[in-house]
């Protein structure tokens, strides 16, 4: 799955997304999208019991697409997060796993080949019925037989059988050693993770993959959709959520959530309607809007509150991919000597006020991922391979061993061509980064400027020649997702679809054996550590990607009609800000009236 997102943020990602998205649905015979329409007049609910979130409501086959099965017409982005849940969240600023559908998932073998799930006895769907160890077998089984799904490949390399040993307890028995799965697929965070659907419903539609669910589909979630179309999302709290009765979450102060579909709108006005006090919160924003909102506002926070940097880590680090099977890309002399020209103190100096946002890794620095940067075998790689090296001179040696010279604008050619070091961007999200990269890149006499078009995103699935500024969407516990994305196994040909995170198109033996070694332990295992530094070391060495920036998520939080928004000074649940992502449950079911009328 691509995760891309945010509106100076989300919105041009999601714009790039959203075509293709109902393009494919159409072309795979999924329903059109359907609006929900309220037979008679939604009750009144005042103001200050009500969330109003700009966000964006996508177009095509989504409006009205309920359930998970549905892809890519379904997005949990959309607020659909308040409507299915997982057996597990992850806090990810705590490092813990949050029990929710499960009371507890459990691998039963030392060998990380057995799983038991114990599901929690209260849980319940929104018609009443219990959520049972046959909706988890279900959901799984579903992943292993539809190809459509996220994780078919996931459950198709890795589980050998479901069953369930009575109503509550499931056991799940893989092929191979998966200590991995319990995070990576079964708990939800950020974007990943898997939602349980109900199999009663699921199995009753001839095709349970094209079947919508409009607003009919049970759910375990909180709210009920209540109103849906192109320009709004409308969802009012059910009374009965089963997480109140079994000590999840106390009831929600929140009456009614309103999506408001901001994709067609400016951000300047975005921006002035959270200062207005119509919004209580948007999609992230770069720092001078949001800069500009806290200081009109001072009911607005950011989760530094009102100072910069404004933003928490997300676990999107960008870097600076291209297509190694494409010449001159494929020359690691030439990928060394674009990172080279890489000045990463400027970078922070410039753009983030002396924040060290600036990276060398391709994963974000989650509190056990610093533990295993700082670890003496990464350490001595970092060493041997300086990643973060600012050195023009050095990536002028290394352009000229490849082949290169200056030609009279100062820039390298060969064979009669200028390099081709155009960034392809999204202007809403890399708007500040991408110029400042490829004023970087020229002044090291790289032909460098920045594509903002509308194309920039399938020139990246293409493998067109230039470079890629997108991130890595993998790890957030141990570093093997993230350094996975390398492995031979996911490249694909020139000219095909690269796939989530896969524009490098690396292909490397030596890598991948190690890859495959260190899969089958847990992080926790001296063998696992250092494999996965000999792993970072080749990453390096090889510059399979100049890492440039870790993410920030900077969301602006109205705390006019609402507070107890997630902050650095507020971590109680330990989950990311971002009330589109899975954990968004979390973030609005905890939030309380400050007081406005």
């Amino acid at each position: 799955m691509v995760h891309l997102r945010r509106l100076a943020g989300l919105v041009l990602a999601a714009a790039a997304l959203i075509a293709p998205a109902a393009a494919f649905g159409q072309a795979a015979g999924l329903p059109a999208a359907q609006e929900i329409t309220p037979k008679n007049p939604l009750p009144d609910v005042p103001r200050n019991q009500t969330l109003i979130l700009g966000w964006g409501v996508a177009g095509g086959t989504s409006v009205g697409t309920t359930n998970p099965w549905v892809l890519p017409g379904y997005t949990h982005q959309e607020g659909n997060n308040l409507l299915f849940e997982p057996l597990m969240y992850f806090a990810i600023f705590k490092g813990e796993f949050v029990p929710w559908l499960a009371d507890s998932m459990e691998y039963t073998s030392p060998d990380f080949k057995t799983l038991e799930i114990k599901l929690n006895k209260d849980a319940k769907w929104s018609d009443g019925k219990p959520v049972t160890s046959k909706d988890v077998v279900y959901t799984f089984e579903g992943q292993m037989k539809y190809e459509t799904l996220p994780y078919h490949a996931h459950f198709e390399q890795f589980v050998d059988s479901v069953s369930a040993k009575d109503d509550l307890t499931v056991e799940v028995k893989f092929k191979q050693p998966a200590p991995r799965f319990k995070f990576e697929v079964l708990t939800e965070k950020f974007d990943t993770g898997l939602p349980i659907v109900p199999a009663e419903w699921e199995a009753a539609q001839p095709n349970p993959t094209a079947a919508v669910g409009l607003d009919a589909i049970p759910h375990s979630g909180p709210y009920n959709v209540v109103a849906w179309n192109a320009n709004q999302k409308i969802m009012d709290l059910r009374p009965d959520w089963w997480a109140v009765k079994a000590g999840r979450m106390a009831q929600p102060a929140v009456k009614r959530v309103v999506i408001v579909n901001v994709l067609n709108q400016p951000i300047d006005t975005v921006a002035q309607r959270l200062v207005n006090n119509e919004f209580d919160s948007s999609v992230d924003m770069r720092a001078q809007v949001i800069g500009n909102i806290v200081e009109q506002n001072k009911d607005i926070q950011s989760w530094t509150g009102t100072e910069s940097p404004y933003g928490y880590l997300d676990w999107w680090p960008n870097s600076l991919w291209m297509n190694t099977q494409l010449a001159p890309y494929g020359d690691a002399r030439v990928r060394k000597a674009i990172s080279l020209a890489i000045d990463r103190d400027r970078i922070n100096e410039v753009l983030y006020d002396g924040a060290k946002i600036a990276t060398i890794y391709p994963f974000p620095l989650y509190p056990n991922l610093q533990k295993f940067a700082d670890s003496p075998a990464v350490k001595a790689e970092e060493e041997k391979y300086q990643p973060g090296k600012f050195d023009v001179d050095e990536s002028a040696k290394l352009m000229t061993e490849a082949g290169f010279s200056k030609n009279g604008d100062g820039l390298w050619e060969k064979d009669g061509k200028t390099f081709d070091a155009t960034i392809q961007a999204f202007e809403t999200i890399h708007g500040d980064i991408a110029p400042v990269l490829a004023e970087m890149l020229r002044q090291a006499g790289f032909d460098s400027n920045v594509n903002f078009g509308t194309d920039a995103f399938q020139n990246m699935v293409d493998g067109k020649p230039g470079l890629y500024l997108f991130g890595h969407g993998a790890s957030l516990y141990d570093p093997f997702e993230a350094l996975n994305l390398f492995h031979g196994k996911y490249s694909s040909t020139i000219g095909s679809a690269a796939g989530n995170n896969r524009f490098s198109r690396y292909k490397n033996p030596e890598l991948d054996k190690i890859l495959d070694e260190i899969s089958p332990l847990d992080s926790s295992d001296p063998k696992f550590q250092e494999g996965a530094a000999k792993a970072l070391g080749i990453y390096w060495r090889d510059t399979i990607d100049v890492p440039v920036i870790q993410w920030l998520h900077r969301i602006p939080y109205n705390n006019h009609y609402w507070k107890g928004w997630p902050s650095a000074t507020n971590i109680a649940g330990g989950t990311n800000g971002a009330f589109w992502a899975h954990t968004g449950l979390l973030v609005i079911t905890s939030l309380q009236p400050s007081g406005a009328k």
